[in-house]
């Protein structure tokens, strides 16, 4: 049977409207199902409390569970690799932070390239830092203890959850940027090394303000400078560190990833749920109770900070000798 030109463009629009289909049936039906998201850190600090509040706005918006499954182990990668060997169907997301920039230089050998085989989907929000010191500690302002760092060189140390972890590496740039010599101690958790500030067994640490603005209300640590790049509307009398040090900033920050591959469609409807969540007055008023702040974007601008975040902290992590 002969063909008219007629006939051979109506099959090519049925074949090309064909091809359209799955992907617009993966966006109408997507969830059908609970989705995982996986976070490398402890149930209980900032990471897990940030994935939580955005897996409930995605639970209540989409109609399925968006379960946080924490997976701790070797600075998140071990939840990292996990994701990457997960179906790309975006049923299994990884909670991104700044340790999976930092991983990036910090481990010679990993199993999956991150930024290879995670797509981004979307930012959620920053976290600064705050310099943290025991009330007994004699410097009282950043200035004071940089001096005093100077004339005992070796002899203050600097508390961390781990090697590469947000607060070890933001210590790390102070340390290069103010010309100090600290000891790094690691810890197992960030709650061991409050802990141990408080008691002033060590005397500094860098922390976030969900877990030690109560321990700063009370009295029993003093806040010398947070990390961002403006002050925190929680902590507004805490200067931040680029006040003494022009240039620092070091900022933990959260996002959702998915696995390489995952269809375009589901990243930009969970882009677009994610974007509404940080424009809704009550999820933010929550996240700027823990001196959060909602960093809005689209896939693509998340793609662009992750890259910029690698190769920022890769000279920190080389200056310092940072090894996992």
């Amino acid at each position: 049977m002969k063909l008219n030109r007629r006939h051979m463009l109506h099959l090519a629009g049925a074949t090309l409207a064909g091809t359209a289909i799955p992907g617009f049936a993966t966006a109408q039906t997507y969830p059908a199902r609970p989705v995982r998201l996986l976070v490398g850190n402890a149930a209980g600090g900032g990471p897990d409390i940030s994935a939580r509040l955005m897996a409930q706005w995605l639970t209540d918006r989409l109609g399925q569970p968006f379960v946080v499954e924490n997976r701790p182990g070797a600075g998140g990668n071990l939840a990292t690799e996990t994701v990457v060997n997960a179906p790309a169907d975006g049923y299994t997301l990884l909670l991104v932070m700044l340790s999976n920039a930092v991983n990036v230089s910090l481990y010679a050998k990993l199993p999956f390239d991150f930024m290879r085989d995670i797509a981004p989907v979307a930012s959620i929000n920053r976290d600064a830092l705050f310099m943290l010191v025991p009330p007994s500690f004699p410097a009282k302002t950043v200035p004071e203890f940089i001096a005093h760092a100077k004339a005992n060189p070796g002899k203050l140390s600097l508390a961390s959850p781990g090697p590469g972890t947000a607060p070890h590496i933001a210590g790390e740039m102070f340390k290069m940027m103010a010309g100090i010599d600290m000891v790094h101690v690691p810890y197992r958790g960030g709650g061991q090394a409050l802990t141990d500030l408080i008691a002033g067994q060590v005397h500094v640490y860098f922390g976030g303000l969900p877990v030690s603005i109560e321990h700063i209300k009370a009295g029993r640590l003093r806040a010398l400078a947070m990390t961002g790049a403006t002050r925190s509307d929680a902590m507004p009398d805490v200067p931040t560190m680029k006040d003494f040090l022009p240039g620092y900033e070091a900022s933990n920050w959260f996002g959702i990833g998915a696995p390489r591959g995952t269809p375009a469609e589901i990243i930009t409807a969970l882009n677009k749920e994610i974007n509404a969540a940080l424009a809704d007055p009550e999820l933010k008023s929550r996240f700027a109770a823990l001196g959060s702040t909602p960093f809005i974007g689209s896939a693509d601008d998340f793609r662009q900070h992750i890259a910029s975040e690698v190769e920022k902290w890769a000279k920190v992590v080389k200056f310092a000798g940072i090894k996992a």
